[in-house]
């Protein structure tokens, strides 16, 4: 019996020293594949997802919509993979958005179906293609590629995504949820809207309409993606009820009968978002005749409604912000090619309330000659501030904007003042009606009166959002415009359009897209870099504040000795000191450029090594712990075989022994 044990252990010891015979390597394979067999099996759903943002996670705003839909929903997504084999790029975009339709499938529990076809060339899955309005991408001599989606529902409605363009590829799964939101409702909520901007022909107005050349806002053709849009006529006497969100966007001066028609939509529970400005330039974008439509309004406000609602407008106040300044051409100096314009700005989130839903997710917003609003003294509303200045701005007038200083007399003339000031605000609770006796006695152009056997004097459910701007609406503020194959889009660069759409699905009720477009990761400043350019700034500007009066000074010097009727010597004396100082003055300039260019610099040559050296050396560090780590044991798998050897070896000898002495 000891015997079979010791050949047992030397077996054993064997086996640990020495490397895996071939009968475990057909083991180790035969695992192999069973677990990925079964994990294919078992765990075919199962995702694990390590991005810091989560991008490659569906958003509860997507299940959501996908949990809502009552009726089934096709999507067929139109792929030339065959052609698109030699497109890198191509190939890598068309897996994510299969990847995400997918996850979009198992997620509806049956109510989504994919469909997934490659359209050869001259085949009928191409003409079908065609027939449905996607667009086909030219790739190589006589060969194109077909990259969109079809959706339908069971009343044969249709949305379609003509082509996945690559600039658009971060807003993929709004683009998709949107999609499916339309699909999956019969009727959209009818959004009306009144507004003395040209929404929806753009700068070229209704002339341009007719001709069939209009350009609608971008974030016009948002809203009519996404809602039924209804203008509301001058003179109307009653919203009419089918209106669930009122939209006043840098609307005329009111008449009595339609501030009438917007009190008693308030009291009957109507939701109102109103943009006012006290300085509209995108009221003025010039036209086709090189002018600004006709009837343009520069201002806009509502002071009887406002007074209702419990808040006001700083009258013919702007406000100017120096730390979220938006930069713009420096002009004729040289030496600088941007700077900073103080009364347009990039608001990012710590301007924006985090806790409301329509603010809580925007990263950026761009907007220009905004005005201030304040909550009114004795009002029964309450003010909650949802987008604010920073904490270094103040008020300028608009008789003083309107001399259209320069950036840098912006900049000179500039105090800060009580800040932050609020930009838009969120109304809510009690609003008394502005009429209480009853209507007013004006009629509109049809000879119509305002009816009074529905009059409401109060309500305690106002919600009412109030902004105070209307450059927000302005395409070059907030995207950029690009067309592509004929199709005719926006990437934004700010939130102008989210903050929109948000606004009016929180007013509707629904709060699904929300947190689809609020997960978008927008760009990370180098809010450093930005602090030394401004601190630098600032110093440029002192500088060239005293360049200024030197000049004048010596000048006027100058001017002096001629009108006295000096001698030439003097004179001559005097201009060696007047170029003297203006040399001295450059100096000074170039020095604090070249200190910004330098402290710069130092900053990103900083993170390039952190980049290049730190990372790199972390790794390795890694690696050399987990081969220490892995040496460590070997060591004592062979310390513990001999020491099993040397088991069987006394063991043996015992053995021996044991025979001998027998």
């Amino acid at each position: 019996m000891r015997a079979f044990l010791t050949a047992r252990l030397k077996g054993l010891s064997t086996a640990l020293s020495c490397r895996p015979h071939g009968l475990a390597l057909i083991l180790l394979g035969v695992i192999f594949v069973s677990l990925n067999l079964f994990s294919n099996l078992a765990l075919r759903n199962a995702r694990l997802d390590l991005t810091e943002n989560g991008l490659f996670t569906l958003s509860q705003g997507t299940r959501n919509i996908v949990a809502a839909l009552e009726e089934p929903v096709r999507l067929t997504f139109y792929y030339s993979q065959d052609i698109a084999a030699n497109q890198p790029g191509l190939r890598v975009e068309a897996q994510r958005v299969r990847d995400m339709l997918e996850e979009i499938t198992m997620a509806s529990n049956g109510k989504v179906r994919l469909d997934i076809i490659d359209p050869e060339p001259f085949s009928e899955a191409e003409d079908q293609a065609v027939a449905q309005g996607l667009v086909a991408r030219p790739v190589a001599e006589g060969e194109v590629v077909y990259f969109g989606l079809v959706g339908t529902n069971l009343v044969d409605s249709v949305e379609i995504i003509p082509y996945f363009a690559a600039e658009r590829q971060q807003y993929l799964e709004y683009d998709l949820a949107r999609m499916l939101h339309n699909l999956g409702r019969p009727e959209k909520p009818v959004l009306g809207i009144i507004s003395n901007l040209p929404l929806d022909t753009g700068a070229g107005g209704i002339m341009a309409a007719m001709r069939g050349q209009s350009q609608p806002f971008l974030i016009y053709a948002e809203l009519s993606d996404r809602f039924e849009l209804e203008f509301i006529v001058a003179d109307t006497v009653r919203i009419p009820s089918r209106i669930d969100v009122l939209l006043l966007a840098h609307p005329r001066p009111l008449s009595d009968i339609q501030s009438y028609a917007i009190d008693q939509f308030v009291m009957r529970g109507g939701r109102v978002i109103a943009f006012i400005d006290p300085q509209s330039e995108v009221s003025m974008t010039a036209g086709p005749n090189g002018e600004p439509l006709r009837g343009y309004t520069e201002q806009s406000d509502m002071p009887l409604l406002m007074r209702q609602w419990g808040v006001g407008m700083a009258e013919n106040m702007i406000i100017a912000d120096r730390k979220r300044a938006q930069r713009v051409a420096a002009g004729r100096d040289a030496r600088r090619a941007l700077t900073d314009y103080i009364l347009w700005m990039g608001l990012g989130p710590g301007e924006m309330n985090a806790d409301d839903p329509i603010t809580g997710t925007i990263d950026r917003l761009n907007i220009g000659t905004v005005g201030a609003l304040r909550p009114l003294e004795g009002a029964t509303t309450q003010f909650t501030p949802l987008v604010t200045s920073s904490d270094e701005a103040g008020l300028m007038t608009r008789d003083y904007v309107l001399t259209a200083p320069t950036p840098d007399a912006l900049q000179r003339r500039f105090a800060i003042g009580e800040a932050p000031f609020t930009i838009a605000a969120r109304i809510s609770g009690s609003v008394t009606s502005a009429y209480v006796d009853g209507p007013p006695a004006a009629e509109n152009s049809k000879g119509e009166r305002a009816q009074a056997d529905k009059h409401k004097t109060a309500t305690d459910a106002a919600n009412i959002i109030v902004f105070a701007d209307s450059d927000f609406f302005d395409d070059r503020f907030w995207v950029s415009e690009q067309n592509y194959l004929g199709q005719r889009f926006g990437v934004p660069i700010a939130d102008n359009g989210k903050f929109l759409l948000n606004t009016v699905e929180n007013l509707m009720g629904s709060n699904d897209l929300i947190s689809l477009r609020g997960r978008e990761k927008a760009a990370r400043p180098f809010t450093r870099i930005d602090n030394l350019r401004r601190a630098a700034e600032t110093e440029y500007l002192a500088e060239q504040q005293n360049l200024v009066a030197r000049i004048e000074a010596a000048q006027s010097e100058l001017d002096r000795l001629e009108q006295s009727g000096a001698q030439l010597a003097e004179a001559d004396e005097a201009a060696s000191a007047y170029r003297a100082e203006l040399l001295s003055a450059r100096k000074a300039l170039r020095r604090v450029q070249g200190n910004l260019r330098r402290d710069i610099e130092t900053l990103q040559g900083r993170l390039t090594w952190a980049n290049i050296i730190i990372m790199p050396v972390l790794m390795s560090v890694l690696a050399l712990l987990l081969a220490w780590r892995q040496r460590r044991q070997r060591l004592a798998t062979q310390k513990a075989g001999g020491l099993i050897v040397d088991m069987a070896d006394k063991a043996s000898e015992e053995n021996a022994q044991e025979k001998g002495a027998a």
